[in-house]
C-alpha cells in the first residue's frame, strides 16, 4: 500500500472512531489528517533509506579496501 493511500485509510478508519462515539468534525478535518499522517509516513521511509544508504556506502568502502590487500 502507497503512504497517501495507507494514510487516506488511517484518517478514514479515525473518521469511523469519532462519528461512532457520537461526534463529528468537518471534511477539511480529515484531509488534513491525512496530509500530517502521509507527511510522518514519507519522513519516517526518507529515514529508512538514508540509514540503508550508509550502511551500503560503508560496506562498499569495505570491501574496496579489502580488494586492494586480496593477492
Amino acid at each position: 500500500m502507497h503512504q497517501s493511500d495507507h494514510a487516506a485509510a488511517m484518517a478514514e478508519r479515525f473518521r469511523e472512531l469519532v462519528e461512532s462515539s457520537g461526534d463529528s468534525l468537518p471534511d477539511n478535518h480529515y484531509d488534513e489528517l491525512r496530509l500530517i499522517i502521509e507527511a510522518g509516513l514519507d519522513t519516517a521511509l526518507i529515514e529508512t533509506m538514508e540509514k540503508i544508504s550508509s550502511q551500503l556506502t560503508k560496506m562498499a568502502h569495505d570491501i574496496q579496501n579489502k580488494a586492494e590487500f586480496f593477492d
